[in-house]
């Protein structure tokens, strides 16, 4: 068990630094560009990162308005931030890359 465990460890640690971007010298990675995404993924993934943004927003303004008996100050402001979250996401998504 320790000799195979140790081997399969290894080796999903190589793999899981490959796929992080932390190559060791002479190796390569096939990295997904986002030219090759499709669209509907593309669309898919931006309306979920800002949904759950603004969802994440809303609910710590909620409870931070529930927890200090305030009215929708928290919420007004979270959800703001999270909106603004969810957009600079999309923003980082879709934006060409630098070369």
């Amino acid at each position: 068990m320790g000799e195979d465990s140790d081997e399969s460890f290894t080796k999903r640690l190589r793999e899981a630094e490959r796929r992080a971007g932390q190559l060791e010298e002479g190796q390569k990675v096939s990295v997904v560009d986002k030219e090759e995404q499709s669209l509907p993924a593309l669309a898919l993934r931006a309306g979920t990162e800002m949904i759950s943004a603004l969802v994440v927003g809303v609910a710590a303004g909620w409870g931070l308005d529930r927890w200090f008996h305030t009215r929708a100050i928290f919420l007004i402001i979270f959800a703001l931030l999270g909106g603004s979250a969810g957009v600079l996401n999309v923003w980082r998504l879709v934006k060409p890359p630098e070369q």
